[in-house]
């Protein structure tokens, strides 16, 4: 097979993604940073909570897994945050560990104490959040932020400059905080807090920050309205150097940026690499679902339990027709390629006579006639109709022993 952007053994995703007109405009990296926020903007999700040994152990999965950056805590919020953020700094993994923190001077010591490499401290960076949620006076916001900011630095922390609601700031306060932190921040993160951008505004303001101050640029997704990965992907199209994420998508409201989303979507779509080995991805997602108690949708991308599952009778028809030599025909990406099985056929409602003939086969029935696989297939279907879902293996020959 010749090997292009767009397709390879691996893979087969449309060319418009690597048009002339695309290709052109790009500010993209040819490498990206993730930062994991899966520990503590993930736990934020109601009704998450992680203890000291589910972070170290959930911390370790992800560094195998090869993401850049562990943001595992808040120091401030429990004792256990703060115990696991210096049992992770003693571990010496890959990843860098980051604490979160507020801009406050007391925040940065409780990460000190940590021995974190990085910090990331936010500041409400609109105008209107500020003085409506946050009830403090504009210019005291901003001196204490440069003063927490210049504290970390000088402390020798990494400090990435969380902007809250930086999508909804208005631009003539957020240029301000931006110049007055600009030499004592090592990165800037642009939160789209509410998820209350489109990816066509995302790249206008990751332009016009790169046009204000010189510093790398990270993207903090929210995916209240569904954007939060295309959000993402617009944002290292313009410039961006960080992605934020969270394991299965896990946050806040709506969650964040997932991470088996956005590298895949990041190598496929823009031909940006990242150090995330993509076959950890599914394994990854299991035990952040086990850990956490929160189930991963069975529609979810690339980690879902449908993703690579096939009910329809036309669909099923097509997959036996490419699967042993044209199997990207059928999907965007090879299910090997982020460690998940060979794809599944499932029986049921919408079931076709394909998908009769070929289960008949693998029960090592070889002998039947048209007449026999269409009475199977109706009642297939009426079996599943009163099931309300797909019938199994079992159920299934107890169908075929009534015809054959």
């Amino acid at each position: 097979m010749e090997e292009r952007p767009w397709k390879n053994e691996n893979w087969f995703v449309s060319l418009y993604n690597y048009a002339e007109e695309i290709l052109k405009n790009s500010k993209a990296p040819k490498k990206v940073l993730i930062h994991d926020t899966t520990l503590r903007d993930g736990e934020q999700q109601p009704e998450i909570t992680f203890g000291k040994e589910d972070k170290i152990k959930l911390a370790i999965l992800l560094d195998e897994a090869g993401v850049d950056r562990i943001e595992a805590g808040m120091p401030v919020v429990s004792k256990e945050d703060k115990e696991a953020l210096k049992e992770l700094t003693k571990l010496g993994l890959n990843a860098d560990i980051f604490a979160f923190a507020r801009c406050l001077k007391r925040d940065v010591d409780l990460a000190l104490e940590c021995d974190v490499p990085g910090i990331v401290m936010e500041l409400p960076s609109s105008a209107h959040i500020i003085k409506t949620a946050y009830k403090w006076d504009l210019d005291k916001a901003i001196e204490r932020a440069a003063e927490a900011v210049r504290y970390a630095k000088e402390h020798g922390l990494y400090v990435t400059f969380f902007t809250i609601d930086a999508t909804r700031a208005e631009w003539e306060f957020f240029e301000k905080v931006l110049k007055t932190v600009e030499n004592d921040m090592d990165s800037l993160t642009l939160a789209d807090t509410f998820g209350a951008c489109s990816p066509f505004a995302i790249m206008e303001l990751v332009r016009k920050v790169k046009e204000t101050i010189d510093v790398p640029i990270e993207i903090h997704a929210h995916n209240d309205l569904g954007m939060a990965t295309a959000n993402s992907l617009a944002a290292v199209y313009a410039g961006a150097e960080v992605v934020h994420v969270t394991v299965n998508g896990i946050g806040e409201r709506c969650g964040n940026t997932p991470l088996e989303e956005i590298v895949l979507a990041l190598k496929l779509f823009l031909n940006v690499d990242t150090n995330v080995k993509l076959d950890k991805l599914f394994d990854l997602s299991r035990a952040v679902e086990s850990r956490s108690g929160v189930p991963v949708p069975p529609q979810k991308a690339v980690v879902g339990k449908n993703a690579f599952r096939v009910e329809s009778g036309i669909i099923a028809e097509w997959w036996y027709n490419v699967k042993d030599n044209y199997p990207l025909e059928m999907f965007p990406y090879r299910w090997d390629l982020v460690g998940r099985s060979e794809p599944e056929i499932v029986l049921g409602k919408k079931s076709g006579k394909a998908t009769i003939e070929h289960m008949l086969e693998d029960i090592g029935i070889k002998e039947y006639n048209d007449e026999v696989v269409l009475k199977i297939l109706d009642d297939v279907k009426e079996r599943s109709l009163l099931k309300k879902g797909p019938l199994s293996k079992k159920e299934f020959i107890e169908i075929v022993d009534k015809y054959l």
